[in-house]
């Protein structure tokens, strides 16, 4: 069984992150959702929880327990972490070391474990030259990113923006924890 941290953010493509927590968690893997605010606007800490069985991370300062680091904790038992979908949001926090919120500070608190990020994002936003220079700053420091998909997007514009699909995401995850 491997610890995962699952970080779901604002994106319309949340709902997808459902089915990747479902069919991590019927693998036989521990998931750990960690649902930013934005995220929690598309869908709940509820669907996650019942999902995974576990405790869904939305606050830092949230079940405040004295003699743990509820951030450092989860960073240390992680085998790899996943944020899919990354909103441009995310990725330029990330890009530039501001850790504000749970999602943020574990990520930062993560060593030497694979971090997988999988933008979904208006095709403008995804193609922006900060977004992109943010992109390739992580990749630097040995972020992997899965590329999102040219699609239909929420705005009825057809680009490259759209979460990857399940499946590429899930095989990516399953090799890089053999």
């Amino acid at each position: 069984m491997h610890n995962i941290i699952l970080g779901v953010t604002g994106s319309i493509a949340a709902y997808k992150a459902a089915d990747i927590a479902n069919t991590l968690t019927k693998e036989g893997n521990s998931v750990h959702v960690i649902l930013t605010k934005a995220g929690a606007e598309f869908i709940t800490p509820l669907t996650f929880q019942s999902l995974t069985k576990n405790k869904v991370h939305t606050d830092m300062f949230a079940d405040y327990v004295p003699s743990e680091i509820q951030h450092i904790s989860l960073a240390n038992k992680a085998d790899l972490a996943l944020i899919a979908p990354a909103s441009a949001d995310f990725i330029a926090k990330a890009a530039a070391g501001i850790a504000d919120d749970m999602l943020t500070t574990v990520i930062l608190a993560i060593r030497n474990k694979p971090v997988i990020v999988c933008p979904a994002m208006n095709t403008a936003m995804y193609e922006n030259p900060i977004t992109q220079r943010n992109i390739n700053t992580l990749r630097e420091f040995g972020f992997i990113f899965i590329e999102p998909r040219e699609a239909m997007l929420a705005c009825k514009c057809i680009g490259k923006g759209a979460l990857a699909e399940n499946e590429v995401i899930l095989d990516s995850v399953r090799k890089m924890l053999k």
